[in-house]
């Protein structure tokens, strides 16, 4: 663990129920319906549950925007040429919906189109950092995911989220993640949701990263812990793979740094709220968000 939330863990009334069920009782989301439309893991949110999905992602972008990152609404396919830039082709294939007529995948994450921005550009050292950021639905198979650990929001094939994307030099690419997860700690901060911080062990770490830092919030109601976000320095592989890179003062060209992470995925944090805010009366709105939901209660 290398950094931790320090105050108390809220206390749950007594008779706290998991999110799915307190989505059944206030009709924040239903997993039926969606079931019924599309499949399994596609939630359908409704009512105050579609506003307080709207509200995290308009809070998500304007703390992304009042950090410096430029919005981006880029396309939700990709071509393979995207996938394997950033590394999603070919290690997470069986993971991502494919649409096989088009060779077009939907994205598991704004980071393929994102980065794919800069594919085979060549910037000038004064460009950078780079800040980007941008809002999408993201889609991913998880194959083979079963069992209660899976119930509700905890695993889905549609989830939304606000991705952030950097691009340094080299030497300062450290600094930046560093920012980059103090960004992240602070909007879990603001929203009141207990938090740890996992730097990952080499084993643990997936073949394109140097670095990431895993976030889990605290869900109260299941006791466990919720990955919400993951935010990683790739150094040079990914700029390796899609060419690119920049011109230094000595007038050569040199692969740059590239850097993203989730800020924040809404699924899991959506659950978290649910459950960790829950009163006799309804689910409380975190304060941050009241000026977005125009609500203080979801009942």
């Amino acid at each position: 663990v290398y950094r931790a939330w320090e105050k108390p863990f809220p206390k749950l009334p007594e008779g706290a129920l998991p999110h799915w069920e307190l989505a059944k009782k206030y009709d924040v989301f239903d997993l039926e319906l969606g079931t019924k439309i599309t499949g399994s893991g596609f939630p359908l949110f409704r009512g105050k549950g579609a506003r307080l999905q709207r509200a995290l992602i308009n809070f998500f972008l304007d703390e992304a925007r009042d950090a410096g990152f430029e919005e981006i609404v880029p396309p939700l396919m990709v071509n393979e040429d995207s996938a394997r830039a950033t590394g999603q082709l070919p290690d997470k294939e069986g993971q991502m919906y494919h649409a096989e007529k088009d060779n077009l995948y939907l994205i598991p994450t704004a980071e393929v189109p994102i980065t794919n921005i800069f594919r085979d550009v060549i910037l000038n050292e004064k460009d950078f950092p780079v800040k980007l950021c941008g809002y999408t639905p993201c889609f991913r198979r998880e194959a083979g995911s079963y069992g209660a650990h899976v119930r509700g929001l905890n695993r889905v094939h549609q989830f939304d989220k606000v991705e952030i994307v950097l691009l340094s030099h080299p030497e300062r690419s450290y600094k930046f993640l560093d920012e980059m997860v103090d960004h992240v700690s602070g909007l879990l901060e603001k929203l009141g949701l207990p938090y740890r911080i996992l730097r990952l062990c080499g084993g643990d770490l997936g073949f394109t990263s140097a670095l990431t830092f895993d976030f889990e919030v605290y869900s109260l109601a299941q006791e466990r812990w919720l990955e919400v976000s993951s935010v990683s320095n790739f150094e040079t592989y990914q700029s390796n793979r899609m060419k690119l890179r920049y011109r230094g003062q000595d007038k050569k060209t040199k692969l740059a740094h590239t850097l993203n992470g989730s800020a924040l995925a809404l699924a899991r944090i959506i659950a978290a709220i649910l459950e960790n805010y829950q009163t006799p009366e309804g689910i409380q709105i975190p304060e941050v968000l009241r000026p977005y939901t125009g609500f203080d209660t979801l009942d």
